[in-house]
């Protein structure tokens, strides 16, 4: 059963949560209740349309992200925290203009945000049972059937904007979330009251593949950052073209966002740029063997698509590049590889090269 809090023990706790996440690195607090009915309809129709893609595991828990009592009994709130990750100088519109170098999402440059944030959440949860005096805690971040952005907004910590990312007014979209569920009645902020992304449409239209099918609709199919991550089969040849030097998730509906002009860079060390992965040649990427690529990727987000997912998508980028001797001579390198995913996307780029060079006598 729930523990019963006067109004002064919340307002304490409440100012102990606030003060505790600061000293652990996080930007921002929120508490919600678990009332999510409208986000539940709107997931039920995402999936009936299938945009979800392979991503089963999106239907198999469907009901349970809505619902978080059915996830952890007795919750009855959830605290939800932001810490920004965006790391200074990593130039992304430079990268993304300089075709010959590989693009990953600002997030993956550093290590992998799940054990940072989760050993953090744990430490606050742990100090808020010992302040409390009990009650029960779960610390998720994105390792869970949770609904995310919608439990923020419903905290009042910003609102789930037209590119499906949660906006907030004074930090942009360049952070990550995590929640902890528990059953300590505290006090709920007020939910977010209003979107404001008004007339502006810039994250609909700077989509390199057409993901959004609408404003607030993400066609994950289409999306590159599940194209390079998610996916784990052929890419559809008529997105590779699309996908230009992203070989590890896209940032470009970010990037054009105008409320992105409030973004915070990081301070974090775990969050910067590690093995020069934010400024890196697609050829140098595409030549690692896979010693080098676990080596490289050791703590990192980018380690969960495995080496072979990796030269597939950077076989793709440089089909992509302009034409150049190197990027066909390290094509034909993997040209044999033992996968016949690699070899496809390979052959793919090499004809493409051969296109584009001919077109350019």
């Amino acid at each position: 059963m729930a523990t019963t809090l006067t109004q002064e023990q919340q307002s304490h706790l409440r100012q102990q949560l606030e003060r505790w996440a600061a000293e652990l690195g996080f930007a921002q607090l929120g508490v919600s209740d678990i009332q999510l009915d409208q986000h539940e309809a709107y997931l039920r129709k995402w999936l009936q349309a299938g945009y979800h893609g392979s991503m089963d595991y999106m239907e198999r828990h469907g009901e349970k992200r809505a619902r978080p009592a059915e996830l952890i009994p007795d919750t009855c709130r959830v605290i939800t925290l932001r810490m920004n990750y965006l790391a200074a100088g990593t130039r992304p519109e430079a990268v993304l203009e300089a075709t010959e170098k590989a693009y990953i999402s600002r997030y993956a440059l550093g290590r992998d945000y799940h054990k940072l944030i989760r050993k953090r959440l744990a430490q606050l949860a742990t100090r808020l049972q010992q302040e409390a005096g009990g009650g029960q805690y779960r610390a998720f971040v994105d390792s869970a059937p949770v609904l995310e952005r919608a439990l923020a907004e419903r905290a009042g910590m910003g609102w789930i904007a037209k590119n499906t990312m949660l906006i907030n007014e004074r930090a942009g979209s360049w952070f990550f979330l995590g929640e902890i569920y528990t059953d300590l009645p505290l006090a709920a902020d007020p939910p977010q009251p209003a979107k404001h992304c008004g007339s502006c449409t810039a994250c609909l239209t700077v989509c390199p593949t057409d993901a959004f099918v609408g404003p607030f609709q993400l066609d994950a199919r289409r999306c590159i950052s599940y194209l390079t991550i998610e996916h784990k089969g052929s890419i559809d040849e008529a997105l590779r073209p699309l996908m230009g030097n992203r070989i590890f998730g896209c940032d470009d509906c970010q990037l054009v966002c105008p409320w992105n002009k409030f973004a915070q860079h990081s301070d974090e060390a775990d969050f910067r740029p590690r093995h020069g992965l934010q400024d890196s040649d697609l050829v140098d990427l595409f030549l690692w063997d896979e010693a080098t690529f676990l080596a490289r990727t050791e703590g990192s987000a980018i380690r969960r698509i495995g080496y072979e997912r990796w030269l597939r998508n950077i076989a793709v980028a440089l089909g992509n590049a302009p034409p150049a001797t190197a990027v066909v001579a390290a094509l034909n390198q993997r040209l044999d590889h033992p996968s016949a995913l690699v070899r496809e996307h390979v052959s793919w780029a090499l004809q493409r090269q051969r296109d584009r060079n001919a077109n350019q006598c």
